[in-house]
């Protein structure tokens, strides 16, 4: 059988032919998502040096792409549904790589915050189009579990090429080519793409409600935004102001979902525990990861002083131990519970983000290296159960809708992770006590500060950064005892809300 909620037809009793070739240019589009992302983290350095964005812009290029994939992902997955899930694929995809050349080109802060929001409309239409093609592909429940977990790896494998290759690139071109290697995968993935991947579509869709949309994508970046500025600036009548208007934009769009006859997404999916939880669990997972990723590239290359390819090669073993962990972790969760699995995992990034606490200037690599390694096995585990959960719980032609929820809170996640915990990075950083006469531009950014260090006498210079460095790793540590804290009761939660949960073990 497919699900417990759905049962076996005839097409879905016969194994398609072809389905491992499709799902490698799904593998594709999840690499073209996460290459990009972790290039970012990487670039920021160079970006900052070249556009001079103040403390607040660099955030904003961190997180924009956030933003708005979050307030359109279940839009656009609602919309594959109807449309269909390949034909919205590869109309992302040819837009991600075109987009990607305004990001490499941009010439002001402004124009890369623009080019990051554009590049977050083309994402949307990516991540929930992959996974609802694999419900679509892979009918006997323990092949989809290998996919899901081969999907899983391939985000982690772009997260362990991006930094390596980017590094590459960043040490020998302009920051701007880090972006440009999006073309070839997209050109890759829209010419085999076409010719292998079948369609999917809700075959009773209804119309594509433009209130519901609009409703979803004001509430998001509404109320995500009113979290980013009442951490980095505190509560203000703007602040207030925005989470009002995105509460009540959000509480719209329930209402409008309720009411419709066939509403952009069924709220009724959320009755599911199992469905509830393997959502939650990824929305804190993701928050208590994402500030201290955005950051840690910048703690090896500005305070540690590697190169940038240097710096890729570092954080390899987080995609090593996610595709290892990934890749088994379907037959683990049936081995011993789902429960177990996810929990297990989400302790050990809580632990891992703990003993980053303590470090320092001078922190060895084992400490971070095995840290890295163990977030990477922790999530490899957690993220992939819950995918599975996810899919396995819903109705085929919902699985688009479904998809789109959970990448919505994977990037809410992310989004709402940057802001906060990068706002304790950048809010203690900012108050580190510097020589007479520092410009301003030091406290904006680490960045910043060793831009401005350049033209400033030796011994200043070396007083200023030394302090600098000093604040922040102290945010840092601050930062990953947050995570830490976030993690482990995420753990716990997850222990209780998957009770009793189940990956389907039959075909």
């Amino acid at each position: 059988m497919t699900s417990t909620l759905q049962p076996v037809d005839q097409d879905e009793a016969v194994k398609r032919p072809g389905r491992w070739l499709a799902l490698s240019v799904l593998v594709l589009a999840v690499l073209l998502v996460a290459v990009d992302a972790t290039v970012l983290g990487l670039a920021t350095p160079f970006i900052s040096e070249d556009l001079k964005p103040s403390g607040t812009q660099l955030l904003w290029i961190g997180d924009v792409y956030s933003f708005v994939i979050a307030g359109l992902l279940v839009s656009m997955g609602s919309l594959g549904d109807r449309i269909g899930r390949k034909r919205i694929l590869l109309m992302g995809a040819t837009a991600f790589g075109a987009i990607s050349v305004l990001n490499a080109y941009a010439t002001t802060p402004e124009m890369m915050i623009a080019a990051r929001a554009l590049l977050g409309v083309a994402g949307a239409t990516l991540m929930p189009a992959t996974l609802a093609l694999i419900r679509h592909l892979f009918h006997d429940p323990r092949e989809r579990s290998l996919a899901v977990g081969i999907w899983g790896a391939a985000a982690s494998a772009g997260t362990a090429v991006g930094p390596v290759v980017g590094g590459f690139l960043l040490e020998h071109f302009w920051w701007g080519s880090a972006f440009l290697i999006n073309l070839p995968v997209m050109a890759v993935l829209v010419v085999v793409g076409i010719r292998t991947l079948p369609e999917s579509r809700n075959p009773n869709p209804g119309p594509w409600d433009l209130a519901s949309v609009t409703l979803s994508l004001v509430g998001m970046i509404a109320v995500v935004y009113a979290v980013k500025e009442a951490a980095t600036h505190g509560l203000t009548w703007t602040t207030v102001g925005a989470a009002l208007l995105g509460a009540a934009a959000l509480y719209g769009f329930v209402r409008r979902q309720l009411t419709l006859p066939v509403p952009l997404l069924d709220m009724r999916l959320f009755r599911n525990r199992g469905f509830s939880g393997a959502v939650l669990a990824d929305l804190l997972t993701v928050l208590g990861l994402s500030g201290l990723v955005f950051f840690l590239s910048q703690y090896l290359q500005l305070v540690q002083g590697r190169r940038p390819f240097e710096a890729g090669l570092a954080e390899l073993p987080a995609a090593i131990g996610a595709v290892a962990a990934g890749l088994i972790a379907g037959h683990a969760a049936r081995r011993f519970s789902v429960r177990a699995v996810v929990s297990g995992g989400l302790a050990a990034i809580g632990l891992a983000l703990a003993a980053l606490t303590v470090i320092d200037e001078s922190t060895g690599y084992p400490l971070l290296g095995a840290s890295l390694l163990a977030v990477g096995v922790g999530a490899g585990f957690s993220f992939t159960v819950t995918a599975d959960v996810i899919l396995s719980s819903v109705p085929k032609e919902e699985a688009g809708s479904a998809s789109a929820v959970s990448e919505t809170a994977y990037e809410l996640g992310a989004a709402l992770g940057i802001a906060v915990l990068g706002s304790i990075v950048t809010g203690v950083y900012r108050g580190f006590p510097s020589p007479p006469g520092t410009p301003a531009g030091a406290h904006e950014s680490l960045g910043g500060a060793v831009e401005v260090a350049s033209g400033m006498p030796a011994g200043a210079a070396q007083e200023m950064l030394a302090s600098a460095r000093e604040a922040f790793v102290s945010g840092l540590g601050l930062a990953s005892g947050a995570g830490a804290v976030v993690l482990l009761a995420t753990a716990g939660a997850a222990w209780v809300l998957l009770k009793d949960q189940k990956l389907d073990s039959s075909g």
